[in-house]
């Protein structure tokens, strides 16, 4: 009887043993699993009024310093654009000041190069934020935005927000010779 109560003891030893070090090498591998990304976008009942615009950002992390690019490509202009609306969800709760905010002509990122302004529009930028509504950006530029080959962009300069979760920005136009802006198309972003 005795022999069999001392093997047991040891077995529990052996059995710890090789057991520890496996939980302690394999408990980084389970950190990675949440950064797995997805690359689809799926959206419940769309609606066929909605225009989906293109954006970047280069970081998205929750508190981090942030640069976001809407780009209005040439497809999403069909007229000269004399104003620019961009209105902000008001759970995008970040501090806006119109120095960090600029309008530029882009050259969009892909496989070999980087997403970068390649010259800014000047242009006067009021932000507009009433506490009953959303909070929203008109752009002013000096010259209207031809609708020719050339993409543009908003540039907005940031910290990210605090609560991460998926902000989606519209965007209207008001075109030359047009006394009402019209509907452009709407950006989702992501905070991780």
């Amino acid at each position: 009887m005795s022999k069999k109560t001392k093997k047991l003891p040891l077995n529990f030893k052996i059995l710890r043993l090789l057991l520890i070090p496996t939980i302690l090498i394999t408990v980084p591998f389970f950190n990675k699993i949440q950064e797995a990304k997805a690359g689809l976008e799926f959206q419940w009942d769309e609606d066929p009024s909605f225009k989906r615009l293109k954006w970047f950002q280069k970081e998205n992390k929750k508190r981090f310093r942030n640069k976001i690019y809407f780009f209005l490509r040439p497809s999403d202009r069909n007229a000269e654009l004399l104003k620019i609306n961009l209105s902000i969800p008001k759970t995008f709760k970040v501090n806006l000041k119109e120095e960090k905010i600029s309008l530029c002509k882009v050259r969009i990122g892909g496989f070999e190069n980087r997403t970068k302004c390649l010259e800014n529009i000047p242009a006067d930028i009021e932000i507009i934020s009433e506490e009953s509504s959303l909070r929203s950006i008109n752009i002013y530029p000096y010259k209207p935005i031809p609708s020719n080959k050339e993409s543009y962009a908003i540039l907005l300069k940031v910290f990210n927000p605090k609560k991460s979760g998926l902000y989606q920005f519209h965007s209207y136009g008001q075109p030359k010779g047009g006394s009402v802006s019209s509907y452009l198309g709407s950006w989702t972003i992501v905070i991780d």
